[in-house]
């Protein structure tokens, strides 16, 4: 049985502030990822609320925040085009969520911990460097185009328009907005300078609500006083969250699933995709958070999965989009000062109230203040300084950091992680292959020693030691240190023992138990 785990309150002045912030960048996010799925508006305030407070009481990590991910934009979008029914779409997610219940309760999260540190750390680094590109425009003012895939792939560089089309785009670039983000981040990062740091008022006051109140109140001084600067939702400038006008209305907006349908095969098709695709974000996001974790905790990856799925079975059934751990809310939790799973949940009950009490007031909120939160963010995940220390880490950490980040900016995540996975397993099946056998000789006397578990990777370079062996030498064959033979190894070495007795090659045979199983 799963059990809800304890909410430390040890840390709640981390944890409320921090969870103000990731309220402040998730708002945005939940809605546009929503519009780019082809979803509701409010199906993705549903799932972000779902992802704050149901995921955070039953996961395995607390640092983690769910909610819609742009990584199952397309997904969503062709699975509600190929399912011709928003309601039927729904079952899908209710099945995707029972699925990920079951990969979790059969342990098949633990695969993740045998993705390399170097691979995750040029995730990271890659999302970045991506949400810093995708806030660019927005800093400017240029928010002509979606705010919500700030950890898809800079596919289209649709930016360079500023660019390309700069008469264009200089009727979309906004004085108001650029003064409105050099505001923000001066008081951003005024709350890095150890000076700040030491006032007692900087720990209570998060700098990213201060920065917000301080947008809001100056693009309303910009109405009265310089309407030129001001910057206006008819320009897509302003959050836009959806405005019930009576309790009822509000009741009205949540869809749930028909299932009827769910004994069509595109249904189950749909679900199975989204299950396999959400669990390994979920997964690389968890292990990648653990990685900022000040405390250094280690998740537990098959009790994120089952909250995962709890969660998307959740919002499938009020009517949500699937729901994900996601890097951009999770590192902006971790450096906005969370500590506990507290700060998510809290993140989650602000999305509930902010729909139900204030969505007037988050309206007059300015992308350019959000942009300029991210941009922050981003910077902190792609440090120069991250890069310069992975570099002297050596060539092998260095190389599938550098180019899962390359392939991650270029193309999408799971991509990324699986070219830089392919790179590190290259590194490690060359130093397999060149240190775990070792060949020496004294005279006519040779010993063959295994330094380490030996398999089917190190056969090559078996071989080729095999070869150089004279007529007529003894030979020592000895295995003390490799825990682990496999079998390509003996059958190696009984097709030599077979070829040794025309070469008058005596072969003796010490720590190597599995030998006679090949001869038999």
């Amino acid at each position: 049985m799963l059990r809800l785990p304890s909410i430390p309150f040890t840390h709640v002045r981390n944890d409320i502030p921090a969870g103000i912030v990731v309220f402040l960048v998730a708002l945005p996010l939940c809605l546009g990822i929503a519009l780019a799925s082809g979803a509701p508006l409010f199906a993705g305030i549903i799932a972000g609320i779902v992802g704050g407070i149901v995921i955070s009481l039953f996961g395995g990590s607390e640092l983690s925040v769910s909610g819609p991910a742009a990584g199952l934009t397309s997904i969503v979008l062709g699975s509600i085009a190929t399912l011709g029914d928003y309601r039927i779409f729904l079952v899908a997610v209710v099945l995707a969520g029972l699925m990920q219940v079951v990969i979790g309760l059969i342990r098949a999260g633990t695969l993740g911990n045998y993705i390399p540190n170097s691979v995750i750390k040029g995730m990271l680094a890659a999302i970045g460097i991506i949400i810093i590109l995708k806030q660019l425009p927005h800093a400017v003012g240029y928010d002509a185009m979606s705010f919500m895939d700030e950890e898809s792939a800079f596919a289209g560089w649709e930016w360079t328009h500023i660019f390309t089309d700069p008469i264009t785009a200089l009727t979309f670039i906004s004085p108001g907005a650029i003064i409105i983000v050099v505001v923000s981040l001066a008081i951003l990062l005024s709350w890095e300078i150890k000076a700040f740091k030491k006032q007692r008022w900087t720990t209570l006051v998060p700098a990213a609500l201060v920065a917000v109140v301080v947008s809001i109140g100056l693009n309303e001084l910009f109405a009265s006083v310089a309407p030129t600067l001001y910057l206006s939702a008819e320009r897509n400038h302003l959050v836009e969250l959806p405005v019930p006008e009576s309790f009822s209305a509000f009741l009205s907006q949540f869809m749930f699933p028909d299932f009827s349908a769910i004994g069509i095969g595109a249904v189950w098709m749909a679900a199975l995709t989204i299950a396999a695709v959400a669990s390994v974000e979920s997964v690389l996001s968890v292990e990648a958070v653990d990685k900022m974790d000040p405390e250094k905790r280690i998740s537990n990856l098959n009790r994120e999965l089952v909250a995962q799925g709890i969660g998307n079975t959740a919002s499938g059934l009020l009517g949500g989009i699937p729901v994900t751990s996601v890097i951009v809310r999770s590192s902006a939790n971790a450096y906005a000062g969370g500590r506990t799973r507290l700060s998510s949940i809290v993140h989650g009950v602000l999305l509930l109230l902010s729909v139900l009490l204030i969505p007037t007031l988050l309206n007059k909120l300015p992308y350019a203040c959000l942009a300029a939160v991210l941009l922050v963010v981003g910077y902190k995940l792609s440090s120069m300084k991250l890069i310069r220390k992975t570099y002297k880490e050596g060539i092998t950490q260095f190389l599938p950091f550098i180019v899962t980040t390359v392939v991650v900016v270029a193309t999408d995540i799971l991509t990324g992680v699986g070219v830089g996975i392919l790179v590190s397993i290259y590194f490690v099946m060359k130093s397999n292959k060149r240190d775990a056998v070792t060949l020496v000789n004294e005279g006519n006397a040779w010993l063959l020693r295994f330094n380490k578990d030996c398999s089917f990777v190190n056969k090559a370079t078996l071989k080729d030691n095999l070869r150089s062996i004279p007529e007529g030498a003894n030979l020592i064959v000895d295995g003390k240190k490799a825990l682990y033979v496999d079998h390509d190894i003996y059958e190696t070495l009984y097709e030599f023992e077979q070829s040794a007795i025309s070469k008058n090659i005596t072969i003796e045979y010490h720590n190597l138990h599995g030998k006679d199983r090949v001869r038999n």
